[in-house]
Formats: C-alpha cells, sequence, structure tokens
C-alpha cells in the first residue's frame, strides 16, 4: 500500500510517499480502507514538530472515511462505509495518510450515505468538532448571539450554518475584507474584521457582550474573545488557527471577566452520538446543510495539500482522496 511518511518534523516537502505492507489488526482493531481524509490545522502543527510526544516517523491523519476490509472479531461487516477520527489517530499511532490504516474498534462510526467519498473526507472531523463546540461545550440556545471567530475556516463556516438552523443570530470574523460577502452568503447576520481588537466592534451591535463565543483562532486572541462576551455567557477554545498551544503567565482572575465562562471542546475526549452523526450526512444528502469544500488533492499530492492549507488561502475543508 501507498503511505505518507514523515520521518522527521519540518516542511511539506518532507512527506515520503512509500509502499508498505498493509497492516494487519490485533485485537479489537479493524483494517480500513481509506478513500478519504480531511486535512486539519493541527497536523499542521504535527507536520513541524509543534505537537508533544508524537514520535516519528509516523503516518499522520486524525480522520478518514472508507470500508472495512477486514474485522477479525466480526462486528463490521466487509466492504462497510465507516467513519473515523481522533483517539490518537496519526500521533499516537499511524493514521490516515495511506491506502489502509488500523484503527480501535472504538474509534469508527458506521453509516449509510450515497455521498461522493470527496464529500463524505470533508465531514468527520468538523461535523464533530461543530456540533460538539455547539451544542456539548456553549449549549447553544435558540435566540441567543454567537460570535464564530474564524468564520471562513471549514469550522467556522459550517458552525455558522448549523448555528442559523438553531435560530441564533451569527456574528462571524474573517481578517480579510474581501471575504465578507462570502460569509454573508453562508449566512452569518454580522461579518466583523478581525484585526485582534473586537471586543468594541461586538459591543456596537450587543452593548453587554454576545451569549456565546466560537473561538477557533486560539490563545493569540482568547483575551479579547473573553472580553466580547456578556455576563453569564460562554467562550468555546476549539481552533488554533494561530498554532499556539498554550498562554504565557496566565492568571484567570485578571484574564477571565467575571460570570464569564470559559471551556474547550476536543473530540478526541468527548463524542457526538452515532446518530447525530448519522442524520448530518442525512442534511447534507437533503442540501439543508452545505458542505464547504475548498480543494481535493490526491494522495500523492499529500505535500501540495499541506503548502495550500499553510497558505491560509483555503476557505472551506480541504479533502485528500486516496486513488490517483
Amino acid at each position: 500500500m501507498k503511505a505518507a511518511l514523515l520521518y522527521r518534523p519540518g516542511g511539506p516537502g518532507n512527506f515520503v510517499l512509500e509502499d508498505k505492507p498493509i497492516p494487519t489488526p490485533g485485537a479489537e482493531q479493524v483494517l480500513v480502507k481509506v478513500k478519504a481524509f480531511g486535512l486539519n490545522r493541527s497536523e499542521l502543527m504535527t507536520r513541524k514538530g509543534l505537537s508533544p510526544n508524537v514520535r516519528f516517523p509516523r503516518v499522520l491523519g486524525i480522520e478518514c472515511v472508507g470500508e472495512v476490509e477486514h474485522d477479525p472479531a466480526g462486528k463490521f461487516k466487509l466492504g462497510q462505509k465507516v467513519a473515523a477520527f481522533m483517539g490518537g489517530m496519526g500521533r499516537d499511532f499511524d493514521g490516515s495518510y495511506a491506502e489502509y490504516v488500523v484503527l480501535p474498534q472504538t474509534l469508527l462510526y458506521p453509516f449509510e450515505s450515497h455521498l461522493s467519498w470527496e464529500q463524505l473526507g470533508a465531514i468527520p472531523e468538523m461535523f464533530q468538532t461543530v456540533y460538539g463546540s455547539l451544542h456539548l461545550a456553549l449549549k447553544v440556545k435558540q435566540g441567543e448571539s454567537l460570535l464564530i471567530r474564524g468564520g471562513t475556516s471549514s469550522i467556522g463556516m459550517l458552525a455558522t450554518q448549523l448555528a442559523k438552523k438553531s435560530s441564533l443570530t451569527v456574528l462571524a470574523t474573517t481578517r480579510k475584507p474581501v471575504k465578507a460577502e462570502l460569509l454573508l452568503h453562508n449566512g452569518a447576520d454580522h461579518v466583523l474584521i478581525d484585526d485582534g481588537n473586537l471586543a468594541e466592534k461586538v459591543k456596537a451591535i450587543y452593548p453587554e457582550g454576545v451569549d456565546k463565543v466560537l473561538e477557533l483562532v486560539g490563545t493569540y486572541t482568547l483575551k479579547d474573545s473573553l472580553r466580547c462576551t456578556a455576563p453569564g455567557g460562554t467562550v468555546c477554545m476549539t481552533g488554533m488557527l494561530s498554532e499556539q498551544w498554550s498562554l504565557a503567565d496566565f492568571a484567570p482572575m485578571e484574564y477571565i471577566p467575571a460570570t464569564v465562562h470559559l471551556t474547550i471542546y476536543d473530540s478526541g475526549q468527548i463524542r457526538v452520538e452515532e446518530q447525530n452523526f448519522q442524520q448530518f450526512i442525512r442534511d447534507v444528502e437533503a442540501g439543508t446543510i452545505q458542505l464547504s469544500i475548498s480543494k481535493s488533492f490526491t494522495l500523492s499530492e499529500i505535500a501540495a495539500a499541506h503548502q495550500f492549507m499553510e497558505s491560509n488561502s483555503a476557505g472551506g475543508k480541504i479533502v485528500v482522496l486516496t486513488g490517483d
């Protein structure tokens, strides 16, 4: 099988496409024939050597969709469509940047769909992250206001759609004025140009601040996002587009405004139930949710795919198909 290995961290050119033996699943593992996978910023950070405890060589990839090739336990049927994400994929053990991958049974979500592999490849982690952030972490309610910081990212674009589906008022941000129309077309009620200081712009619309904030930029803008939030409101830090894991000299009493809540969402810790995943696929099939797919690549083009992701010009999910 073909697999993209990273022997040492660095630039996109460090990926090496190699022929490897198809792995054999052990107890409570399943061999999956990978059909497609989405790219994620966390993989870019791992590639750069910014992910703690990741050992090289490593096959990256924290998500995929494909078909069951072999399940020794017989829980999954041959050819059954499955999705997988997180749970150590591409970090603790080899991930989806390959034609086949061995995965723990517990990571697999079986599903049915007539969507293309390109469309399906965009869904697993993007859906889990958005749904989990909005409904498990932020616990959004009808009529609330939501600031999405990092609105043009694939997560931000989908979050806007799901938030509007739940009858929220959405304020979405972009650093580039030329992308304002994209956000409005996607359903945002207000577009704010993000220069790192949004609190005054937000409070010009909501004087007390917004009810909820989905923070996708990360630690770089987190303090300002907390200042955008109304008393009793909640900020969920989900993304790290700024590629910075931690805060220096974090003093909670000074950093977090009184009665404002700060939480995170990590699909590796808490997962959305399978039936919600299948329903989301049905919504995409019915056209009530529009997937934002920026560009597709093949596995042999993995270096170019990472270059494109690093250029920050995607404006949607980047998908890699394993077939040339």
